[in-house]
Order: structure tokens, then sequence, then C-alpha cells
């Protein structure tokens, strides 16, 4: 695998930081591609060099963090509830400005959510329990929807409220909530 030049890295991350700065005070349908040049301290042909344009730009954000965020399934569904959502809230935490931008701002198209959504679902499918026969009435799609629904409202509530509770909290409370559920 080729190695990739750390001054691509370099400008890659610093043109999607200033998407996610410009998106916390400004409308994404507002933000232009000088809008993220000037914020990134580059010139508008550097943005071509790397993406489309900015839609390509906040699809790829959007596409790391949800990867790393798949990532991190691989090994927290060995966990026990509580402990395998704390580096999730740590994450939303470490995140702070990008998922209170991609969450909580009435102008981020969906987009974002949707995935999240998914991605969620899709975690949890193999933890419903169906062996105690505590599910044993219950539609898996319906069982999925529902959690998946419900952790991302309590991330969003989390964040949309200033994170008022620590991420160990936080993993407890829900890991609590999404035991009782799946």
């Amino acid at each position: 695998m080729a190695k990739v030049d750390r001054r691509i890295v370099k400008t890659q991350e610093s043109l999607k930081k200033a998407v996610i700065e410009l998106m916390a005070v400004k409308n994404f349908d507002d933000i232009t591609i000088q809008d993220i040049a000037d914020q990134a301290n580059v010139n508008r042909g550097t943005i071509y060099l790397h993406y489309q344009d900015k839609y390509d730009l906040l699809d790829k954000i959007m596409e790391t963090h949800i990867n790393e965020l798949k990532e991190m399934d691989t090994w927290a569904c060995e966990l026990e509830w509580t402990d395998a959502l704390v580096p999730y809230f740590e994450y939303f935490e470490k995140n702070y400005l990008l998922f209170s931008t991609m969450l909580a701002s009435k102008g981020m198209p969906s987009s974002f959510r949707t995935r999240l959504l998914a991605s969620f679902k899709e975690g949890f499918r193999g933890e419903i329990d169906k062996e105690s026969g505590k599910n044993a009435d219950l539609n898996e799609d319906v069982m999925l929807q529902y959690a998946g629904t419900a952790y991302v409202g309590v991330i969003e509530w989390w964040i949309k409220n200033g994170m008022p509770y620590p991420p160990k909290v936080m993993a407890k409370q829900v890991g609590t909530l999404l035991e009782r559920s799946l």
C-alpha cells in the first residue's frame, strides 16, 4: 500500500476542520468554496485537487467518522453495555464540534443522522437477546429501529444540552436502557 504524503493528509484535515468550523456558524448551503479556502488558509484550487466540491468534502467527513465508529463496533460488542459505550461517548465528546454541527444544526443535511442511525442499527443487530425469551414477541426490525433511534436521540440531546453529564455517566445510563430494550 502506497504511503500517503503527510502534506496531503494535513491539507485534507485542514479542509475538513474548516468546513466543520464554518458549519457551526453558517448554514451549509450558504458556505462557498471560497469560504472554505479562506478558513483553511489555502487557495480554491487546492480544494479541487482533493474534492469534487463542498458536498464531496462533507461526504468524506461523514464517511470518516462513521467508519471510525464502526471500527469501535468490532471490539465493543465483546464488552458489557456500559463498558462498551464509554469509548463512544468519549468519541462524541472529543468530536463535539462535529457532532453538534452535524446533529444539532437545523441547516444541516439529514444524511449524517441517517447514516449514523443505520450504522448503530447494524451494530445492535447482534446484540438482541434471543435466548432469554424476553423478546420472543418482538420483531427484530422494530427493536433495531427503536434502539437505534433512541440512541441517536440521546446523543443529540446530550450534545444540544452541552454534555451535562460525563461520558461514563452517559454510558452507564444508556447502557442500562439498551440492555433492557435489546
